[in-house]
């Protein structure tokens, strides 16, 4: 049983960036399970990833944010380096033994409902208005941060 599901309350609407809200979620759950099997070098090993996925995530983000016009999306980066830096200090926690793994993956849940539901959402038109004009510029990135062209929006 997973720890979180996504649900359709997390959308943004935005299928790339909605595929990347549900995989950061996944690293929650296996976070969960390598908590419940007891398995400290899990842990460890989905922390790193977590953090990795996630700071290219931002990335990706507050790029595409910077290139359509977004005009609060220096203080949404700002946002996104304290999360990164909550999330890294648990990491520091972790690596000197403490189980910091509930506590962690309770306050990322509520974090990113939040986040996602009240920040993310607001760059949504105009992330909608630079795609719908600059669909090349945005298969680029995709292919520079992930890998892979867009299959849809």
């Amino acid at each position: 049983m997973a720890y979180w599901n996504w649900d359709s309350s997390l959308s943004v609407g935005i299928s790339l960036i909605d595929k990347q809200h549900q995989r950061i979620i996944t690293y929650l759950n296996e976070l969960s399970i390598a908590h419940i099997d007891k398995n400290s070098k899990k842990v460890s090993e989905v922390l790193v990833e977590l953090v990795d996925y996630t700071v290219t995530h931002f990335s990706f983000e507050e790029d595409l944010m910077s290139q359509a016009g977004y005009p609060i999306s220096t203080a949404h980066k700002q946002v996104h380096e304290s999360f990164i830096g909550r999330i890294k200090n648990y990491q520091d926690q972790h690596n000197q033994g403490k189980n910091i793994t509930r506590k962690l993956m309770s306050e990322l849940q509520l974090w990113l409902t939040n986040h996602i539901k009240h920040e993310d959402k607001k760059y949504v038109p105009y992330v909608n208005k630079f795609i719908n004009k600059e669909q090349s510029w945005i298969s680029q990135k995709l292919k520079d941060f992930f890998g892979h062209d867009n299959d849809n929006k």
